[in-house]
């Protein structure tokens, strides 16, 4: 799967919230400076082609949908991001963040909840 660019995931995350929409009802959620009508819907023409977006004529506009899940690309992005700062490790990311106090004990053991409830 293709990384996005900045504003190709921000447009995907207006996606993800909307599910199907119109090119006009994602601008407005979209982060300031918000881009032109027509940069949007270029950008979502690239999306479209790139397969992250599926089209659908209703009367003489385009409504979109996502055809790849928010979850699907976050696992892929996280394992890219793993891959390339951590060796693929997960333990060393973790260990990273929690050197860094980035992740609170607390965050911690809710980490080993999750591991061992989905072991089960």
């Amino acid at each position: 799967m293709m990384k996005l660019a900045k504003r190709e995931e921000q447009i995907m995350q207006a996606f993800w919230s909307l599910g199907s929409a119109f090119i006009r009802d994602v601008i407005p959620h979209l982060p300031e400076p918000r881009p032109h009508y027509n940069s949007v819907a270029t950008m979502v023409k690239i999306l479209e082609e790139k397969g992250f977006l599926e089209r659908e004529t209703v009367g003489n506009m385009h409504s979109y949908k996502p055809l790849v899940s928010r979850e699907v690309y976050q696992d892929q992005a996280a394992s890219d991001f793993i891959g390339q700062y951590f060796d693929n490790s997960y333990s060393k990311m973790l260990a990273h963040f929690a050197k860094s106090n980035k992740v609170s004990e607390e965050e911690l053991k809710d980490i080993l909840k999750l591991i061992k409830a989905n072991q089960k």
